[in-house]
């Protein structure tokens, strides 16, 4: 029998251990623990009740339950129920409020701060911690997040000590983040690929193909978007500021395709010419925008990153567009006036 320490029990709100196989087995057979009590060790991906863990089925196995634990999740919800606060004004960040075996997912490189007790695990796969995880399982929900262009791997943090623990996620560049409940919007959300921040342990983190070619051409976020599904809290971020529009059954808005941050999975998403060939290309404003349809809601931001990282490569000096006499008529006229700069 393994004698290495490296179990832990949950008892009331407090983590005690670590133990051996051994200490467990005393425990357990004197009636301090029973098959309901929760365990963990490292490379576990939460809390556990013992009878379902198959390395303890042996020690578990006559003992009867005594009173419930306090599991996560708790509610009914197969996602962990977690608290948080979102802090800031422009640069946001999210801290989010784990109880003891609660846990969050999130991008690789989006932690900002955790407390002692945060046990960090790196996952492959989706990120959901559903339906046991055979290999096919984990091979499918990783293959998904290699198709949006993420890693296949996602990092979970697991409140593996005693009472309270705080894990921080910070957004990449300037803009908000929202807060959205699964639970309250069907079980699923359509995203952007790079709106995805963190969740609660539970919610999976895969593709949505769009259907139409258009909007595969054309779309701005292409053929793939990612979708978050299950029963918990989802944080997304954006750019500038966010927007909720609520839209019913058949209202149409249409929008710049880089604007779009995330939508209900009843919403139509289109895409559309934006008319004349002379508005086309001089218009500024690109050959196409998407059209939402209605019933449903959509998040909108109001600076892509990708409209802002064009700003501030049109004024890198290194391009030629910043430097000397910024504002001057010469600069206005382009490469004939850069060649009188120089």
């Amino acid at each position: 029998m393994n004698d290495s320490k490296e179990w832990y029990v949950a008892k009331g709100s407090e983590s005690i251990g670590p133990f051996s196989l051994g200490e467990l087995e005393r425990g357990f057979a004197s009636g301090e623990y029973d098959r309901d009590s929760l365990v963990f060790k490292q490379g576990m991906s939460g809390w556990t009740a013992a009878a379902q863990v198959a390395e303890l089925s042996s020690l578990v196995s006559g003992t009867t339950a005594g009173a419930p634990p306090l599991p996560p999740p708790a509610s009914g919800r197969h996602a962990h129920e977690v608290d948080y606060e979102i802090i800031g004004e422009e640069m946001q960040f999210v801290e989010v409020e784990l109880d003891p075996g609660e846990g969050a997912v999130a991008e690789a490189g989006a932690m900002m701060y955790m407390t002692s007790g945060i046990q960090m695990n790196t996952i492959f796969g989706d990120g959901s911690g559903q339906g046991g995880g055979g290999l096919m399982d984990q091979l499918l929900g990783a293959g998904k997040r290699v198709l949006t262009g993420e890693s296949l791997f996602i990092t979970e943090f697991v409140n593996g000590g005693g009472g309270k623990q705080n894990v921080a996620f910070a957004s990449p560049y300037p803009g908000k983040i929202i807060a959205v409940d699964l639970s309250k919007r069907g079980g699923k959300l359509i995203a952007q690929k790079d709106a995805f921040l963190c969740a609660a342990k539970g919610v999976a983190i895969s593709i949505a193909f769009q259907k139409k070619i258009g909007v595969a051409l054309f779309g701005g976020e292409g053929f793939i978007m990612q979708s978050l599904e299950g029963d918990g809290l989802a944080f997304l971020h954006a750019g500038g500021t966010i927007v909720e529009r609520e839209l019913s059954a058949g209202e149409t808005l249409r929008v710049d395709t880089g604007c779009l941050v995330a939508l209900d999975p009843t919403v139509t998403y289109d895409i559309q010419f934006v008319g004349g060939v002379k508005s086309a290309i001089f218009g500024g404003e690109g050959f196409f925008f998407a059209t939402l349809t209605g019933p449903g809601t959509v998040w909108l931001q109001s600076l892509p990153f990708s409209r802002l990282a064009g700003r501030i490569w049109q004024a890198a000096p290194q391009t030629g567009g910043g430097g000397k006499g910024e504002g001057s008529v010469l600069d206005h006229l382009g490469g004939i006036g850069q060649m009188f700069q120089r």
